[in-house]
């Protein structure tokens, strides 16, 4: 077994690029979402046949609750790694970039700023008071959205285009989403009063948002997503993707990642 730290970002991906190139049958990441984006990344970039396990250290840790890695502590999760079954993961796929849980814009990359800039947050709390944060300055944007199973246009808070079931550590953005199933499940909250996002927040934490009138539920295996008064930052994993875009193309790509999940 071989170990390797990264030093800056992106080093996770060049390394797991190395690892699958010298022949790796597994690389498990050591970190959170972030670090699972960056890893995932580089095996992709070989071919997505090395296994990618997860040990969760991160503050939110969405793809370990996922795989059913979450809530136990690094040895424990190393010795579920062992029993694990090799499963076939889609992954998404925009600018030229993959996810393996989230990408979105709007709301969610404002979060994901604001977080950023407040690094003493730790836990639950680190998640739950950026959101109201970002509420207070946020200002919905116009989108226009179109796939084969759907067309919106309009001031929209956020697009959230999911893979896997949370985002942000505690958001049951989408509660049916499956990683499997060849589809990409898309979350569209349209423009919100202060009064229905505070009774949104705790409804997403449970997965029940889906029932909102200012909530759009739908699955496809493409989508292109535009804003054409300016342009947006995106997030990919929770990871912040700079400088914004106006226009972007979100794919799946079905069963593309060999996955480590917990028996």
């Amino acid at each position: 077994m071989d170990v390797a730290c990264t030093q800056d970002p992106g080093h996770g991906t060049a390394l797991a690029a190395q690892a699958a190139r010298d022949g790796a049958s597994c690389v498990v990441a050591v970190g959170g979402d972030g670090t699972v984006h960056e890893v995932a990344n580089g095996l992709l970039r070989h071919s997505g046949a090395v296994s990618l396990g997860v040990v969760p250290v991160g503050s939110g840790n969405d793809f370990a609750k996922l795989v059913g890695m979450y809530g136990h502590d690094p040895v424990r999760a190393v010795q579920r790694l062992v029993t694990a079954q090799v499963r076939r993961f889609d992954v998404g796929q925009v600018l030229d970039e993959c996810f393996v849980n989230t990408m979105g814009l709007g709301f969610g990359p404002e979060v994901v700023r604001v977080r950023n800039a407040m690094p003493g947050l730790t836990g639950f709390l680190s998640y739950l008071i950026p959101v109201y944060r970002a509420f207070a300055r946020f200002r919905a944007p116009r989108l226009e959205l179109r796939s084969t199973e759907c067309a919106e246009s309009g001031y929209m808070m956020m697009v959230e285009v999911c893979n896997g079931t949370t985002a942000g550590g505690s958001y049951r953005v989408a509660p049916r989403a499956d990683p499997s199933d060849g589809r990409l499940d898309v979350c569209l909250v349209r423009r919100v009063s202060l009064l229905r996002f505070l009774i949104a927040v705790p409804r997403v934490m449970r997965g029940t948002h889906t029932r909102m009138r200012e909530v759009v539920m739908f699955q496809t295996r493409e989508l292109t997503i535009r804003s054409p008064d300016q342009p947006l930052f995106l997030h990919l994993d929770g990871e912040l993707r700079e400088p914004g875009v106006s226009h972007c193309t979100v794919r799946v790509a079905a069963r593309r990642l060999n996955v480590l999940v917990a028996r």
